[in-house]
Parts: structure tokens; sequence; C-alpha cells
């Protein structure tokens, strides 16, 4: 009854905002995109510390008009649009979900995304269309790349390209909870990743890369034990595998500073790490205090905090509650040259985030607003929101999902007054 309550209030809100969550753009028509120069009027290097994102995954494609350029176009401009008009200055789009790419490239496969068929060439570029619309509306664009993973299960890609790296070398791969990943272990892997961020930022006039939060899919043992035994040099196995991530972090960010020197261009490489360090460390074996805390890794760490204020786990710990959580990673020793942002969970309103607690924050119609304020009373540098459609194609919670907008833009407002 409550959540019933809450929708019909946040209903009413809605019919008040005119503009609240959307608006559709007037079709723009197809360019040349083959050079893309960076818009004058996109701001500077994320770095400064007024971050403010959105997440546009793999997931969203499903939203999106994919048959045609001009229909595509039109999509993705009303996207970057509405990010523009909630006050956000930064897209992370997925460019490269499952070993594949949704550009063309002499590394990987075209993704499944645009055709229904990994390896099957659409009639124009996607990521130059979002790279040229963000620009437009004077946002910064960051690639977003899963490094490891090439099938997420047996359906999803449902089928590998030929050309895939995971059928030319099989040895490069392994198989691990009903999906396949490269290999962390492979120096080849890490240099095929490697190449792949450097074709993107030398191709496009990205303003970044992110990787998220997937490295070692497993903990099991068995998983590359014989890697383990050739390469392990008396480290034990956790250790031995951070180390392997840690080398593929380092290798990437001296790459994108190199890009950066040649080119002239501001670029970033950021990280997106659960909100729970521990499992960072003991399950994912990645060392993000290390990368917080080291120069030479990040510019910028990005915590998935995607719990409420209210939220406690079953054992009555509220240490994952949104402020406590948050003071925990600010409270974390940092480097100065490296960025701290969070991850927000848009994904919760209207649906909540099972706290063992009884809660109604997510039904409020004004929580990620009230979390921006926290983060920036807490001094961290921005936020980014996961992910577009919780907000604009929210089903039985858009209204929920406007007001959430609505809030924002004011707060937004009233720091920029």
């Amino acid at each position: 009854m409550k959540r019933a309550l809450a929708l019909l209030t946040a209903l009413a809100l809605t019919l008040l905002l005119a503009t609240a969550c959307g608006g559709a753009p007037e079709k723009s028509d197809a360019a040349d995109f083959t050079k893309l120069p960076q818009s004058e009027n996109v701001q500077s290097n994320a770095q400064g510390g007024d971050y403010r994102a959105m997440w546009f995954s793999y997931l969203e494609w499903s939203g999106l008009n994919t048959a045609d350029e001009a229909s595509f176009t039109q999509g993705v401009a009303a996207v970057m649009q509405n990010c523009k008009a909630l006050g956000l200055n930064t897209i992370i789009v997925q460019v490269r979900p499952f070993g594949d790419a949704i550009y063309p490239s002499k590394y990987f496969p075209w993704s499944h995304l645009l055709t229904g068929t990994q390896g099957q060439a659409p009639s124009y570029d996607p990521l130059a269309i979002f790279v040229q619309q963000a620009h437009e509306q004077g946002l910064r664009i960051e690639a977003w790349i899963n490094p490891y993973r090439v099938k997420m299960s047996e359906a999803t890609p449902s089928q590998l390209a030929q050309e895939n790296a995971a059928v030319a070398h099989p040895d490069w791969v392994k198989e691990a909870a009903g999906g396949l990943y490269f290999d962390p272990a492979n120096s080849e892997v890490r240099q095929y990743i490697c190449d792949g961020v450097e074709e993107v930022l030398r191709a496009y006039e990205v303003d970044g890369v992110q990787f998220d939060d997937y490295f070692y899919p497993v903990t099991d043992e068995s998983f590359d034990a014989e890697e383990y035994s050739a390469q392990g040099n008396g480290m034990s196995l956790g250790d031995w595998r951070r180390s392997n991530v840690n080398a593929l972090v380092q290798q990437v960010y001296e790459m994108v500073q190199r890009v950066e020197q040649e080119t002239g261009r501001s670029l970033v490489f950021g990280i997106s790490p659960q909100g729970n360090n521990d499992n960072n460390y003991n399950t994912q074996y990645s060392d993000v205090a290390l990368w917080l805390s080291t120069p030479g890794y990040v510019d910028y760490v990005m915590p998935q905090v995607y719990w409420g204020y209210d939220f406690t786990l079953q054992s009555g710990s509220d240490r994952f509650a949104f402020e406590n959580i948050v003071s925990e990673w600010v409270a974390m020793p940092r480097d100065a040259a490296v960025q701290l942002y969070f991850g927000l969970g848009a994904y919760r309103v209207g649906a909540g985030d099972e706290s063992s607690t009884p809660s109604q924050e997510w039904q409020s119609g004004s929580n990620l607003a009230r979390m921006a304020k926290t983060l920036d009373e807490k001094g961290a540098g921005g936020y980014a929101l996961y992910r577009y459609d919780s907000l604009y194609r929210a089903g039985e919670y858009q209204a929920l999902a406007a007001a959430e907008c609505e809030a924002l833009r004011q707060y937004h407002a009233q720091r920029s007054a």
C-alpha cells in the first residue's frame, strides 16, 4: 500500500513536470562521421572535480532503432539531449561488452547488438555517431570496455564470429560460471586488450576509457591452476592473480598517457569497481586500494555504491548504507592525481535495494539528488548514474523516475546558481 501511495504521489508530481525525463528531439540528418573534430563546447578533462555522468550499457540497445543510420542517429541524439537536460556532462557508452565492438575494428568482430549476428557489419559506424552527438550537446564521452568477458552465458552472445579472438586463439580463453573469458595471466591477451583500447583512442575523439568491475570471473583454483604453477613464483594465488590484473591496468594507463601526449588531447582512464572493496580484492582480484593510492594505474576510481541510506544486511550490519560506505571510500588513502567518483544505482528507483530494513527511500522521487548532495558534502569528485533506461524507459516506475530526474535538475541548478 505504501508503495502504491508513493507511486500515485510521484505520478502527480510528474504531471506538473512538462519536460521531466524525456522529450523527443527533432530528427537529425545523417552526416559524414569519418573524421570527427572534438567540439569546442565539450567540457575539459573530467579530473576537475565535477563529474556528472550516465552509463549507457549494452542493455540500452534494445531501445535504439539500429535498422538504418538516420533512425539510429535520431535515437542517439535523444539520449544525448536527455543527458544534457538532466545537467550531466559525461556519457559512458559500452563499446565492447563481449569481446566484440560497436565500431569497425581490426581486433574485434562487430557486436551482435547491431544486426543480431556477431561479425555482421551494419551500414554505418555507431560509435562515430555516439561521439558526434555527445560533442554536439557539449558532453564528454568515455568508451566503456569490458576487458575480459567474451560470453556471459551460452545465450549471450549465442554465437561467436569466426574472427573472434576466442575462436582464433582458444588458448587465450577459459570457461567459467557458464561463460567464456580471456585469461588474465596471458601476456598476449594483455597486449591484445591494450591494442584494442589504443585503437579506440586513436580512431575516435572519445574523452576517455573506462573498465567496469569484471576482472577474474571466479575464485575457483582450477580456473588457472596450470598457469599459476608455471608463473606463481612463490606468491599466493590471490597475490598472483592481483598482479596479473595490475599488469593490465598499468599497461593500459601507460598507453593512454602516451596517446594523450602524442595527440595533444585530454584523456582519462578510469575503473568502476564494486562498492564492496572486500569483494574487489578477494573475489575479483583487483587491488583498488593500490590504484587509488599509487600513481601510474588510473586517473579515477568510481565504486558502484548501489545501496540506500537505510540499507542493512540480514546480520543487521549497516556498513553498506550509503553514507557509511561512501565515508569508508573517502577515507581510503588516495594520491592527489587520482579522482574518486561514485556510481549511483538509478535502477533501484521504485524497486528498492533489498535491504533487510523496510524503507520507502527509493519511492521518494528524490533519493538520487539527496545522494548527489551527500557526495558534494563529503568532497567526492562526482558521480555516474546506472543506467539510462532506469530513468528514461522505467516502465511501471516511470513516474518515480521522472520525479528523480526533476529533483536532480533542481539540485544541479541550485549548485550552479
